[in-house]
């Protein structure tokens, strides 16, 4: 998946319109709609725009080399609206009687 699926597939997550992406990421709806249509390739510059959001800092490790870490608060677009309430807690966690 390149650049610009990614973003795609964020914008998709969140269940943003292309115009309230760009309105919240501050990159230009005409732009987005470059991305999404391969006409233009996002570059590195972008991704930190979009990461520097509150609302899409945990696709950063996603986005930059495919991995999550949910323990991290770092996940992908498949995994957006899941939460970290389906997972099981670690040892450390679970009390002892």
């Amino acid at each position: 998946m390149n650049l610009a699926q990614k973003l795609r597939a964020i914008r998709k997550a969140e269940g943003f319109t292309q115009a309230k992406f760009s309105e919240i990421s501050g990159i230009a709806k005409g732009t987005i709609k470059n991305y999404e249509s391969g006409q233009q390739e996002p570059g590195i510059q972008v991704v930190l725009q979009i990461t520097q959001s509150k609302l899409f800092e945990k696709y950063a490790l996603w986005l930059m080399t495919d991995k999550t870490a949910p323990q991290a608060g770092q996940i992908a677009p498949a995994l957006a609206h899941i939460g970290q309430d389906t997972t099981k807690p670690d040892q450390s966690e679970k009390q002892t009687g």
